[in-house]
């Protein structure tokens, strides 16, 4: 409709106790540039364009609980990440900083926990 607003995402955000630290992570990981950096904020953009990943402070961050657990803090998302190889695609994430978590619920998927605890999925395409 006309009269509608245009919306577009253009990212996604998440919480940490020290973004920049949390940016190189990710960095590392994906292979994006940091596009902001800031000790607040910082962003990452992917060589082919499309949502930013951005980092913000979160002075009183609590590690989520995977599999969430009704007396723990609960993830509130996840990243999900396509993959050819869950092998060496799982071997680059330890390599990086991350640990496989002890739940792993699908036989096509690996879910790893970034350094602050927030899942990440890992998924054959």
């Amino acid at each position: 409709m006309a009269d509608e607003p245009r919306l577009t995402l253009s990212g996604v955000v998440l919480d940490a106790p020290d973004p920049r630290e949390l940016a190189g992570f990710y960095e590392r990981l994906l292979g994006w540039e940091r596009v902001t950096d800031d000790p607040t904020w910082v962003q990452l953009a992917s060589p082919d364009g499309g949502p930013k990943l951005s980092f913000q402070l979160e002075p009183v961050y609590t590690r989520p609980t995977w599999p969430a657990r009704a007396d723990q803090q609960q993830m509130m998302s996840h990243l999900d990440i396509k993959v050819d190889d869950l092998e060496s695609a799982g071997a680059l994430a330890t390599a990086a900083g991350a640990v496989l978590a002890d739940f792993q619920p699908q036989e096509h998927v690996r879910v790893y926990l970034d350094p602050v605890g927030h899942p990440f999925c890992l998924f054959l395409f």
